[in-house]
């Protein structure tokens, strides 16, 4: 089992400015000693012989192929604005000035 001491448990709670009971300090240790060993043997499980992967099914780019299409002028996409100036949409300003 792995050696996580209360006092190292201490030391991470006051980090995370988590403040825990004595005995709540000693149930984490053991708790988080159980964790450790968990990884750990997930790490044990991993050998030469299997490959690394990120996705356990083969993905592939599922994306139509980018193509031009038909655009509008700058005064084709005005012509609905509720308000325009200088050839630019004009929007109410959410910033002050200065």
């Amino acid at each position: 089992m792995s050696e996580i001491s209360r006092a190292d448990v201490e030391h991470l709670a006051a980090l995370a400015h988590i403040s825990m009971t004595d005995d709540e300090l000693g149930k984490m240790a053991g708790e988080l000693a159980v964790i450790v060993d968990s990884v750990k043997t997930v790490g044990r499980a991993v050998g030469d012989d299997v490959e690394a992967t990120s996705h356990p099914i083969p993905l592939t780019n599922v994306f139509r192929e980018d193509k031009v299409g038909e655009t509008f002028t700058a005064e084709q996409s005005l012509l609905n604005a509720p308000d325009a100036e200088d050839g630019r949409f004009k929007v109410p300003a959410i910033l002050d000035q200065e």
